[in-house]
Protein backbone atom coordinates (compact mmCIF):
# COMPACT_ATOMS: atom_id res chain seq x y z
CA UNK A 1 0.00 0.00 0.00
CA UNK A 2 3.01 2.39 1.07
CA UNK A 3 4.76 1.68 -2.56
CA UNK A 4 1.38 2.53 -4.43
CA UNK A 5 0.54 5.41 -2.56
CA UNK A 6 4.89 6.82 -3.13
CA UNK A 7 3.82 5.52 -7.01
CA UNK A 8 0.10 7.66 -6.99
CA UNK A 9 2.00 10.63 -5.80
CA UNK A 10 4.79 10.34 -8.24
CA UNK A 11 2.65 10.42 -11.37
CA UNK A 12 0.42 13.13 -9.93
CA UNK A 13 3.59 15.04 -10.21
CA UNK A 14 4.85 14.85 -13.68
CA UNK A 15 0.75 16.10 -14.25
CA UNK A 16 0.63 19.40 -15.69
CA UNK A 17 -2.80 21.40 -15.56
CA UNK A 18 -4.51 24.61 -16.65
CA UNK A 19 -5.75 26.11 -12.92
CA UNK A 20 -7.47 29.35 -11.97
CA UNK A 21 -4.23 31.15 -10.88
CA UNK A 22 -1.83 31.97 -13.47
CA UNK A 23 2.21 32.10 -13.00
CA UNK A 24 3.32 35.73 -14.64
CA UNK A 25 5.75 34.74 -17.65
CA UNK A 26 8.73 37.38 -17.42
CA UNK A 27 7.79 38.63 -13.77
CA UNK A 28 11.82 39.53 -13.67
CA UNK A 29 12.30 40.71 -17.15
CA UNK A 30 11.46 44.34 -17.01
CA UNK A 31 11.36 47.22 -20.51
CA UNK A 32 12.34 50.86 -19.53
CA UNK A 33 11.69 53.44 -22.91
CA UNK A 34 15.01 54.89 -23.43
CA UNK A 35 15.54 57.91 -26.20
CA UNK A 36 19.82 56.51 -26.70
CA UNK A 37 21.87 53.93 -25.49
CA UNK A 38 24.66 56.44 -23.64
CA UNK A 39 25.83 55.21 -20.73
CA UNK A 40 23.85 57.93 -18.90
CA UNK A 41 20.74 57.27 -20.40
CA UNK A 42 21.68 53.42 -19.94
CA UNK A 43 21.99 53.98 -16.32
CA UNK A 44 18.85 55.60 -15.57
CA UNK A 45 16.88 53.47 -17.27
CA UNK A 46 18.11 50.48 -15.32
CA UNK A 47 17.64 52.41 -12.42
CA UNK A 48 14.02 52.60 -13.57
CA UNK A 49 14.11 49.21 -14.09
CA UNK A 50 14.89 48.39 -10.46
CA UNK A 51 12.07 50.93 -9.10
CA UNK A 52 9.63 49.05 -11.51
CA UNK A 53 10.75 45.48 -10.17
CA UNK A 54 10.65 45.98 -6.96
CA UNK A 55 7.28 47.68 -7.26
CA UNK A 56 6.13 44.77 -9.47
CA UNK A 57 7.52 42.15 -6.79
CA UNK A 58 6.04 44.14 -3.71
CA UNK A 59 3.02 46.23 -4.61
CA UNK A 60 4.78 48.53 -2.31
CA UNK A 61 5.56 52.09 -4.00
CA UNK A 62 8.34 52.63 -0.89
CA UNK A 63 10.03 49.81 -1.20
CA UNK A 64 12.45 50.36 -3.65
CA UNK A 65 13.73 53.31 -1.81
CA UNK A 66 13.78 50.99 1.66
CA UNK A 67 17.63 51.53 3.47
CA UNK A 68 17.80 48.04 3.27
CA UNK A 69 18.00 47.98 -0.96
CA UNK A 70 20.90 50.99 -0.60
CA UNK A 71 23.66 48.93 -2.12
CA UNK A 72 21.34 47.34 -4.48
CA UNK A 73 20.42 50.76 -5.63
CA UNK A 74 23.90 51.34 -5.76
CA UNK A 75 24.79 48.97 -8.00
CA UNK A 76 21.59 47.31 -9.61
CA UNK A 77 24.20 44.66 -11.82
CA UNK A 78 24.82 42.79 -8.86
CA UNK A 79 21.43 41.33 -9.70
CA UNK A 80 21.43 41.85 -12.90
CA UNK A 81 21.82 38.96 -15.28
CA UNK A 82 21.73 40.28 -18.83
CA UNK A 83 19.97 43.57 -20.76
CA UNK A 84 19.88 44.42 -24.13
CA UNK A 85 18.03 47.12 -26.42
CA UNK A 86 15.44 46.20 -28.38
CA UNK A 87 14.78 48.53 -31.80
CA UNK A 88 11.26 50.83 -31.17
CA UNK A 89 9.29 53.47 -31.69
CA UNK A 90 9.88 53.36 -28.63
CA UNK A 91 13.51 51.92 -28.47
CA UNK A 92 13.45 50.31 -24.63
CA UNK A 93 16.56 48.67 -22.40
CA UNK A 94 15.42 45.41 -21.51
CA UNK A 95 17.15 43.92 -18.49
CA UNK A 96 16.87 40.63 -16.99
CA UNK A 97 17.02 40.38 -13.39
CA UNK A 98 18.31 37.65 -11.59
CA UNK A 99 15.38 35.90 -9.84
CA UNK A 100 17.54 34.16 -6.74
CA UNK A 101 19.52 37.26 -6.04
CA UNK A 102 16.72 39.84 -6.48
CA UNK A 103 14.47 37.71 -3.94
CA UNK A 104 17.64 37.63 -1.48
CA UNK A 105 18.28 40.97 -1.61
CA UNK A 106 14.53 41.96 -0.80
CA UNK A 107 14.38 39.28 1.73
CA UNK A 108 17.40 40.56 3.47
CA UNK A 109 15.59 44.24 3.39
CA UNK A 110 12.50 42.92 5.07
CA UNK A 111 10.57 43.05 2.73
CA UNK A 112 7.35 41.22 1.47
CA UNK A 113 7.27 39.42 -1.30
CA UNK A 114 4.48 38.47 -3.93
CA UNK A 115 5.30 35.17 -5.88
CA UNK A 116 5.04 34.62 -9.22
CA UNK A 117 1.81 32.66 -8.61
CA UNK A 118 -0.85 35.54 -9.10
CA UNK A 119 -4.84 35.25 -9.28
CA UNK A 120 -5.80 35.75 -13.64
CA UNK A 121 -7.64 39.31 -14.39
CA UNK A 122 -10.56 39.44 -16.52
CA UNK A 123 -10.91 42.96 -18.10
CA UNK A 124 -13.79 44.49 -19.27
CA UNK A 125 -12.39 48.15 -20.95
CA UNK A 126 -14.36 50.40 -22.28
CA UNK A 127 -13.29 53.64 -23.97
CA UNK A 128 -15.39 56.52 -25.00
CA UNK A 129 -13.44 58.77 -27.16
CA UNK A 130 -14.54 61.83 -29.81
CA UNK A 131 -14.77 58.87 -32.55
CA UNK A 132 -17.25 56.55 -30.27
CA UNK A 133 -17.30 54.38 -27.81
CA UNK A 134 -16.02 51.05 -28.19
CA UNK A 135 -15.09 47.68 -26.11
CA UNK A 136 -11.77 46.31 -25.86
CA UNK A 137 -11.56 42.87 -27.36
CA UNK A 138 -8.45 40.38 -27.50
CA UNK A 139 -6.70 40.38 -30.38
CA UNK A 140 -7.85 44.38 -30.98
CA UNK A 141 -5.15 46.83 -31.80
CA UNK A 142 -6.69 48.78 -29.02
CA UNK A 143 -5.72 45.85 -26.69
CA UNK A 144 -1.86 46.61 -27.17
CA UNK A 145 -1.14 49.01 -24.38
CA UNK A 146 -3.36 47.21 -21.95
CA UNK A 147 -1.93 44.00 -21.96
CA UNK A 148 1.69 45.43 -21.87
CA UNK A 149 0.35 47.62 -19.27
CA UNK A 150 -0.70 43.96 -17.42
CA UNK A 151 2.85 42.69 -17.68
CA UNK A 152 4.49 46.16 -16.72
CA UNK A 153 2.55 45.66 -13.29
CA UNK A 154 2.67 41.99 -13.40
CA UNK A 155 -0.53 40.90 -13.54
CA UNK A 156 -2.15 38.11 -15.29
CA UNK A 157 -4.46 39.99 -17.70
CA UNK A 158 -7.20 38.40 -20.11
CA UNK A 159 -9.46 40.23 -22.61
CA UNK A 160 -12.88 39.11 -23.33
CA UNK A 161 -13.88 38.72 -27.53
CA UNK A 162 -15.75 41.66 -27.10
CA UNK A 163 -18.38 39.85 -29.44
CA UNK A 164 -22.25 41.52 -29.99
CA UNK A 165 -23.61 39.54 -27.17
CA UNK A 166 -20.57 41.40 -24.93
CA UNK A 167 -20.84 44.56 -26.10
CA UNK A 168 -24.50 44.91 -25.01
CA UNK A 169 -23.68 43.90 -21.77
CA UNK A 170 -20.53 45.76 -21.49
CA UNK A 171 -22.34 49.04 -21.16
CA UNK A 172 -21.08 52.09 -19.13
CA UNK A 173 -23.72 51.76 -16.23
CA UNK A 174 -22.95 48.05 -15.97
CA UNK A 175 -19.21 49.04 -15.91
CA UNK A 176 -19.51 51.82 -13.19
CA UNK A 177 -22.18 49.92 -11.11
CA UNK A 178 -20.79 48.35 -8.02
CA UNK A 179 -23.37 45.27 -8.68
CA UNK A 180 -20.80 42.77 -10.80
CA UNK A 181 -23.41 40.41 -11.43
CA UNK A 182 -24.31 41.65 -15.76
CA UNK A 183 -20.56 41.11 -16.04
CA UNK A 184 -20.13 37.93 -13.95
CA UNK A 185 -22.41 35.93 -16.42
CA UNK A 186 -20.90 37.09 -19.32
CA UNK A 187 -17.24 36.34 -17.52
CA UNK A 188 -18.22 33.02 -16.86
CA UNK A 189 -16.54 31.27 -19.96
CA UNK A 190 -12.98 32.77 -19.48
CA UNK A 191 -12.81 30.97 -16.21
CA UNK A 192 -10.62 33.92 -14.43
CA UNK A 193 -10.41 34.78 -11.10
CA UNK A 194 -10.92 38.09 -10.63
CA UNK A 195 -13.13 40.52 -12.82
CA UNK A 196 -11.53 43.85 -13.72
CA UNK A 197 -14.15 46.78 -14.88
CA UNK A 198 -13.19 49.81 -16.45
CA UNK A 199 -14.70 52.90 -17.75
CA UNK A 200 -12.57 55.45 -20.11
CA UNK A 201 -13.06 58.49 -20.90
CA UNK A 202 -11.27 61.04 -23.22
CA UNK A 203 -11.66 64.77 -22.26
CA UNK A 204 -9.99 67.45 -23.56
CA UNK A 205 -7.10 65.77 -24.84
CA UNK A 206 -6.57 63.65 -21.33
CA UNK A 207 -8.22 60.34 -20.28
CA UNK A 208 -9.47 59.41 -17.35
CA UNK A 209 -11.17 56.15 -15.86
CA UNK A 210 -13.15 54.66 -13.36
CA UNK A 211 -12.21 51.59 -12.40
CA UNK A 212 -13.97 48.46 -9.95
CA UNK A 213 -12.20 45.34 -8.84
CA UNK A 214 -13.77 41.76 -7.91
CA UNK A 215 -11.73 38.73 -6.34
CA UNK A 216 -13.66 36.67 -3.97
CA UNK A 217 -15.24 38.52 -1.80
CA UNK A 218 -12.69 41.85 -2.08
CA UNK A 219 -13.45 44.57 -3.59
CA UNK A 220 -11.45 47.43 -4.47
CA UNK A 221 -12.71 50.81 -6.79
CA UNK A 222 -11.17 54.19 -8.10
CA UNK A 223 -9.78 56.38 -10.43
CA UNK A 224 -7.12 57.31 -12.75
CA UNK A 225 -5.53 59.72 -15.08
CA UNK A 226 -3.18 59.64 -17.52
CA UNK A 227 -2.13 61.72 -21.28
CA UNK A 228 -2.87 58.78 -23.53
CA UNK A 229 -4.48 55.51 -23.59
CA UNK A 230 -1.06 53.48 -22.87
CA UNK A 231 -0.58 56.06 -19.56
CA UNK A 232 -3.99 55.34 -18.35
CA UNK A 233 -3.71 51.61 -18.87
CA UNK A 234 -0.24 51.44 -17.03
CA UNK A 235 -2.10 53.46 -14.13
CA UNK A 236 -5.21 51.17 -13.92
CA UNK A 237 -2.75 48.19 -13.59
CA UNK A 238 -0.77 50.04 -10.88
CA UNK A 239 -3.63 50.65 -9.11
CA UNK A 240 -4.69 47.23 -9.20
CA UNK A 241 -1.35 45.74 -8.15
CA UNK A 242 -1.23 47.62 -5.05
CA UNK A 243 -4.43 46.78 -3.75
CA UNK A 244 -4.00 42.67 -4.64
CA UNK A 245 -0.30 42.96 -3.14
CA UNK A 246 -1.02 43.00 0.12
CA UNK A 247 -3.02 39.83 -0.05
CA UNK A 248 -0.36 37.77 -1.33
CA UNK A 249 2.63 39.24 -0.32
CA UNK A 250 4.48 37.32 2.40
CA UNK A 251 6.76 39.24 4.46
CA UNK A 252 10.25 37.84 6.51
CA UNK A 253 9.38 36.64 9.89
CA UNK A 254 5.92 36.90 9.46
CA UNK A 255 5.01 34.00 8.28
CA UNK A 256 5.38 30.79 10.32
CA UNK A 257 5.51 26.74 9.23
CA UNK A 258 1.85 25.29 9.64
CA UNK A 259 0.29 21.86 9.17
CA UNK A 260 -2.29 21.87 5.80
CA UNK A 261 -4.83 19.20 5.16
CA UNK A 262 -6.46 19.20 1.97
CA UNK A 263 -9.45 16.70 1.47
CA UNK A 264 -11.30 15.84 -2.10
CA UNK A 265 -8.13 15.39 -3.35
CA UNK A 266 -8.09 13.47 -7.49
CA UNK A 267 -5.27 13.32 -9.99
CA UNK A 268 -6.38 17.11 -11.23
CA UNK A 269 -6.52 18.84 -8.09
CA UNK A 270 -2.95 17.62 -7.03
CA UNK A 271 -1.37 19.68 -9.64
CA UNK A 272 -3.57 22.62 -9.03
CA UNK A 273 -2.20 22.40 -5.32
CA UNK A 274 0.75 22.03 -6.18
CA UNK A 275 1.43 24.99 -7.86
CA UNK A 276 -0.75 27.03 -6.03
CA UNK A 277 1.77 26.23 -2.87
CA UNK A 278 4.62 26.88 -4.89
CA UNK A 279 5.39 30.13 -2.92
CA UNK A 280 5.21 28.34 0.60
CA UNK A 281 7.71 26.02 0.33
CA UNK A 282 5.15 22.93 0.58
CA UNK A 283 6.60 19.86 1.73
CA UNK A 284 4.00 16.79 1.33
CA UNK A 285 3.60 15.01 4.39
CA UNK A 286 1.48 12.30 4.07
CA UNK A 287 -1.52 10.53 1.37
CA UNK A 288 -4.55 8.99 2.98
CA UNK A 289 -7.21 8.14 0.40
CA UNK A 290 -8.38 11.63 -0.82
CA UNK A 291 -6.92 13.71 2.19
CA UNK A 292 -3.13 15.11 1.94
CA UNK A 293 -0.85 16.62 4.47
CA UNK A 294 1.46 19.01 3.48
CA UNK A 295 4.23 21.80 5.41
CA UNK A 296 4.11 24.66 4.47
CA UNK A 297 5.39 28.42 5.82
CA UNK A 298 3.30 31.30 5.36
CA UNK A 299 0.40 33.14 7.58
CA UNK A 300 -3.35 31.61 7.81
CA UNK A 301 -4.43 34.86 5.58
CA UNK A 302 -1.86 34.17 2.88
CA UNK A 303 -2.92 30.66 2.68
CA UNK A 304 -6.50 31.35 2.95
CA UNK A 305 -6.03 34.25 0.14
CA UNK A 306 -3.89 31.92 -2.35
CA UNK A 307 -6.27 28.72 -1.80
CA UNK A 308 -9.48 31.02 -2.88
CA UNK A 309 -7.93 30.74 -6.32
CA UNK A 310 -8.84 27.73 -6.76
CA UNK A 311 -12.39 28.03 -4.83
CA UNK A 312 -11.56 25.63 -1.87
CA UNK A 313 -13.36 25.72 1.27
CA UNK A 314 -12.18 26.05 4.93
CA UNK A 315 -13.46 23.35 6.98
CA UNK A 316 -14.29 24.71 10.42
CA UNK A 317 -12.30 23.84 13.34
CA UNK A 318 -14.74 21.85 15.30
CA UNK A 319 -15.87 20.22 12.77
CA UNK A 320 -15.23 16.33 12.29
CA UNK A 321 -11.94 16.00 12.95
CA UNK A 322 -9.10 14.26 11.58
CA UNK A 323 -9.56 10.48 12.48
CA UNK A 324 -6.50 8.75 14.56
CA UNK A 325 -6.08 5.02 14.87
CA UNK A 326 -8.72 3.56 17.41
CA UNK A 327 -6.83 2.43 20.67
CA UNK A 328 -6.64 -1.64 21.05
CA UNK A 329 -7.45 -3.01 24.09
CA UNK A 330 -5.14 -4.64 26.24
CA UNK A 331 -5.82 -8.29 27.66
CA UNK A 332 -5.20 -9.49 31.05
CA UNK A 333 -1.52 -10.60 31.90
CA UNK A 334 -0.52 -9.44 28.55
CA UNK A 335 2.32 -7.39 27.44
CA UNK A 336 0.83 -3.38 26.87
CA UNK A 337 1.92 -2.83 23.24
CA UNK A 338 3.22 1.31 22.68
CA UNK A 339 0.22 2.94 20.87
CA UNK A 340 1.22 4.43 17.79
CA UNK A 341 2.31 8.30 17.91
CA UNK A 342 -0.72 10.33 17.34
CA UNK A 343 -0.61 11.53 13.82
CA UNK A 344 0.03 15.54 13.89
CA UNK A 345 -2.84 17.85 13.97
CA UNK A 346 -3.08 20.59 11.18
CA UNK A 347 -3.65 24.23 12.11
CA UNK A 348 -5.82 24.54 8.52
CA UNK A 349 -7.88 22.48 6.61
CA UNK A 350 -9.40 22.51 3.38
CA UNK A 351 -11.53 21.11 0.91
CA UNK A 352 -12.62 21.15 -2.63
Amino acid sequence: MRFLKFLFVGCLSMVSLTGHAETVKGLYQVREPVSSQTPEERDQATQRALDTLVLRLTGDPKAAQSPGLATVRKDPQQIISQFGYEAGPPQVLKVDFDPATTEQALRRAGLAMWGSNRPSILGWWLSDSTEGSSLVGDGQASATPLLRAAQHRGLPLRLPLADLNEQIVATAPNLESADPAPLRGASDRYNADALLAVHAREEGGQWQAKWRLWLGDQKEAGSVQGADTAALADAVMLAVSQRLAPRFAAKPGASSEQLLEVQGMSLERYATLGRLLEPFGARLQSVDGDRVLYRVNGSPDQLRAQLSLARLQEIPAGEAPTPTAPVQPVAAGSTPVAAPAPAPTPQLRFRW
